[in-house]
C-alpha cells in the first residue's frame, strides 16, 4: 500500500475537525466537503481545501457518493476518512472508492456487510462462539408474525432496525397492545434514516449496562483491543456520558469480554477501528457469563476520546497507519492509565423534553476554560446550530488518576458552561455527574429515566445564587425573613425570562428595589446571567412560541417535517391521544391532544415542512 498524502473527510462538524488535527500532526493535507448550511463551518475553515457538495439536507450532499468521489478527483485526494455516521458504514461507498483507486480509511466492505445488519451479525457471532441475547432475526417481517415472535420471547422486548445505529430505529415495547404502533414508528424512522425498514426483536434485559470494547485489526493479521468503555448513561438509546474503564470491571470479566470482542472481529477478518458492543446484566456484580453481543460498529465511535485518554494512543492516527499498510502496536504494549470520562454537550432543552435548539451561538465558552479539559468541537462562537444535522456542540473530556477526580473535573466544566441563546444540556449533565448513584458506579441504561430530578426545572435551586450574583443588597432584600417579600408578590416584582422559556419574579426594577440594583439591570439588560450551566436573561415576559401545546391547540415545537396526521376535523379526542407525528433533527416526536374535546381545524398535512411555532391544529373552544 502506498503512503497517504491527502485525506478528504467525508463528514462534518466535530469529527471532521478532530481528523484534521491528527492529519496536520502527521504532515498530511486535508480536504473538507460542505453543504450550503456548512459554508462557513469550522471544519471548512480548518481544512487546507474545501469543496461544496450541494444543498443542506444530508441526502443531497454528504450522503451522495458521486459528489464525494468528484471532490476527491478535483482536489487530488488519495484517501477518504468517513468519520462516523453518513457513509462511514456503507460498503458500496468503500467499493466505489476502491474502484477509483482511492484509499478508504476503514474496514473492507465485506466486513461492514457481515456486521452491518444486526440479524446476520448475531447469527455470525453465534457461530463464532460469542454470546448473544435471545430474540428473533428472521426474514418474515409480517407485523402479525413479529408480534407472535415477541409473545414467544416475552415482554418487555426491544424492536431494532437491522441497519440502525445511534439510537435510531429502536423501540422498547412493554406490552402486546403497544406492539403494532411501536413497530410502525420504528419502521418509519428506520426507513427515513437508513433506507431499510427491516427489524429484529430481542429480549429486553431489565437492568442493562452498555459496555463496549474498542478493537483494531491490521492487514498483517493482527487484532488487538484497547480495553472497554461504559456507555450506560443513555437517553432514548442515545449515549450521554461515557467513561473508561468501566466501573466495577474485574480482570476476569475484562479478559472474557475482550476475548469475545477479538473473536468477533476475527470472524469477519476485521481491519481498522471497530467497536464491539455488549449488553451487560447490571443487576449485581459483573460476571463472566453476564454479557451478550449486541452489535459491532465498523467505524470510529463518538466516544473514542476516552479510550485515547487512558491508553495514550491516537486512534485516528492508527486508522491512517493501518490504511497505508502499517502494523499495529503489540497487545502487551497497551495498558490502562487512570480514568477518563466524556460528556456530550448538545443544543437541546432538557426541560422541554430535550427538543433540539437551533440558532446562532452568540456566546459559547466556559466549559473549555479548565486546562485539563479536552474539547472536541465543530463550532465556534458566532456559528449557527442548524436544523439539518445532529445538534452536538462539543464533547468535553477529562482524565485523572481516579474516577472520582475525573467526574469532579467534568462536573466543573459543565457547571462553567456559558452558551446563549441556544439552550444546552449542560445543567442536565451536571445533575447526572453529581447524582450519588452515578458517583458510586450504580449505573444502567435506565438511570436517566428512573431519576426525573435530573431534568427538573433548576429555578428554585438557582434563585439564591441568582440573587447573590445580581447584587449583595438584593440577597438581603429577597431572602430576609422580615422583609415581607413574597415570590410573585405585587409591586416589588419584575419578570425574569429564563433561557428555556421559564420565568421567575424577583424584586428588580420596582420602586422599592435599591438604586444599585436598578442601575445593574439597566446596564445589563441584554446580558445573560450563567448559573450552573444555565442562562438567565433579564427582560420582560415574552410568549414562548416553542411550546408544543396549550389548551386549545398544537404548535410545531421546532422547524421540521410532518410525518403523519392521525385525526381529522370534527373528531372527538381524549387528552393524550396521538394526533400528529413530526420529525426534526433526526428525531421523531408525537404531538398529543392537550385535552378532551373536538378538533376544529387541522393545518398540517403529511410531508409538509413547518416552522417553529406554526399552529398545526386547533380545538373547538370549551363551553
Amino acid at each position: 500500500m502506498s503512503k497517504i498524502k491527502k485525506i478528504l473527510i467525508a463528514n462534518r462538524g466535530e469529527i471532521a475537525c478532530r481528523i484534521i488535527k491528527t492529519a496536520r500532526k502527521m504532515g498530511l493535507k486535508t480536504v473538507a466537503v460542505y453543504s450550503d448550511a456548512d459554508a462557513k463551518a469550522l471544519h471548512v475553515r480548518m481544512a487546507d481545501e474545501a469543496v461544496h457538495i450541494g444543498p443542506s439536507p444530508a441526502a443531497e450532499s454528504y450522503l451522495v457518493m458521486d459528489k464525494i468521489i468528484s471532490a476527491c478527483k478535483k482536489t487530488g485526494a488519495d484517501a477518504v476518512h468517513p468519520g462516523y455516521g453518513f457513509l462511514s458504514e456503507n460498503p458500496d461507498f468503500a467499493r466505489l472508492l476502491k474502484k477509483e483507486k482511492i484509499t478508504f480509511i476503514g474496514p473492507a466492505p465485506e466486513s461492514m456487510e457481515a456486521m452491518g445488519l444486526k440479524d446476520a451479525a448475531k447469527a455470525l457471532m453465534t457461530k463464532a462462539g460469542v454470546p448473544v441475547t435471545p430474540g428473533y432475526q428472521g426474514d418474515n417481517q409480517d407485523p402479525k408474525h413479529l408480534a407472535a415472535e415477541a409473545e414467544k420471547i416475552g415482554y418487555p422486548v426491544l424492536i431494532k432496525a437491522v441497519a440502525g445505529g445511534g439510537g435510531k430505529g429502536m423501540r422498547k415495547v412493554d406490552a402486546a397492545e403497544d406492539f403494532e404502533d411501536m413497530l410502525a414508528s420504528c419502521q418509519r424512522e428506520a426507513k427515513s434514516s437508513f433506507g431499510n425498514d427491516i427489524v429484529l426483536i430481542e429480549k429486553y434485559i431489565t437492568s442493562p449496562r452498555h459496555i463496549e470494547v474498542q478493537v483494531f485489526g491490521d492487514t498483517h493479521g493482527n487484532v488487538i483491543h484497547m480495553f472497554e468503555r461504559d456507555c450506560s448513561l443513555q437517553r432514548r438509546h442515545q449515549k450521554v456520558i461515557e467513561e473508561a474503564p468501566a466501573p466495577g470491571m474485574t480482570e476476569d470479566v475484562r479478559k472474557a469480554m475482550t476475548t469475545a470482542a477479538i473473536n468477533a472481529a476475527k470472524a469477519v477478518n476485521y481491519v481498522g477501528a471497530g467497536t464491539v458492543e455488549f449488553i451487560v446484566d447490571g443487576s449485581g456484580k459483573l460476571s463472566e457469563d453476564g454479557f451478550w453481543f449486541m452489535e459491532m460498529n465498523t467505524r470510529l465511535q463518538v466516544e473514542h476520546p476516552v479510550t485515547e485518554m487512558i491508553t495514550g494512543l491516537d486512534l485516528v492516527e492508527l486508522q491512517i497507519r493501518v490504511a497505508q499498510g502499517e502494523k499495529l502496536p503489540a497487545q502487551k504494549d497497551i495498558s490502562i492509565s487512570g480514568h477518563a470520562i466524556e460528556a456530550r454537550l448538545y443544543a437541546e432543552d432538557p426541560i422541554n423534553d430535550f427538543l433540539p435548539s437551533i440558532g446562532k451561538l452568540d456566546i459559547l465558552g466556559g466549559f473549555d476554560e479548565d486546562p485539563h479539559a479536552r474539547i472536541d468541537t465543530g463550532v465556534a462562537q458566532g456559528d449557527q446550530v442548524s436544523i439539518y444535522y445532529d445538534p452536538m456542540i462539543a464533547k468535553v473530556i477529562h482524565h485523572a488518576e481516579t474516577r472520582e477526580h475525573a467526574i469532579a473535573r467534568l462536573a466543573h466544566s459543565c457547571q462553567m458552561a456559558r452558551v446563549y441563546p441556544v439552550k444546552t444540556n449542560a445543567r442536565f449533565m451536571l445533575n447526572c455527574l453529581q447524582e450519588a448513584d452515578f458517583i458510586k458506579g450504580n449505573v444502567s441504561t435506565h438511570f436517566i429515566g428512573q431519576k426525573p430530578n435530573l431534568t427538573a426545572d433548576p429555578l428554585d435551586s438557582d434563585r439564591p445564587a441568582m440573587a447573590e450574583a445580581l447584587d449583595p443588597m438584593f440577597k438581603d432584600i429577597a431572602f430576609d425573613d422580615q422583609s415581607g417579600w413574597r415570590l410573585n408578590g405585587p409591586k416589588r416584582s419584575y419578570q425574569i425570562r429564563y433561557a428555556n422559556g421559564q420565568e421567575v419574579r424577583l424584586p428588580i426594577g420596582a420602586p422599592e428595589a435599591p438604586p444599585q440594583l436598578r442601575s445593574w439591570y439597566q446596564s445589563h439588560e441584554d446580558a445573560p446571567l450563567f448559573i450552573n450551566g444555565t442562562a438567565y436573561v433579564m427582560d420582560a415576559l415574552t410568549l414562548d412560541a416553542s411550546a408544543t401545546t396549550n389548551a386549545n391547540g398544537l404548535f410545531a415545537p421546532m422547524p421540521g417535517k410532518i410525518i403523519s396526521v392521525e385525526a381529522k376535523a370534527g373528531d372527538q379526542v381524549k387528552a393524550g391521544d396521538k394526533l400528529i407525528v413530526m420529525e426534526a433533527m433526526k428525531m421523531e416526536m408525537s404531538l398529543d391532544a392537550p385535552r378532551d374535546g373536538i378538533i376544529a381545524v387541522i393545518n398540517a398535512t403529511a410531508d409538509q415542512l413547518v416552522n417553529d411555532g406554526d399552529v398545526l391544529l386547533e380545538m373547538e373552544k370549551e363551553e
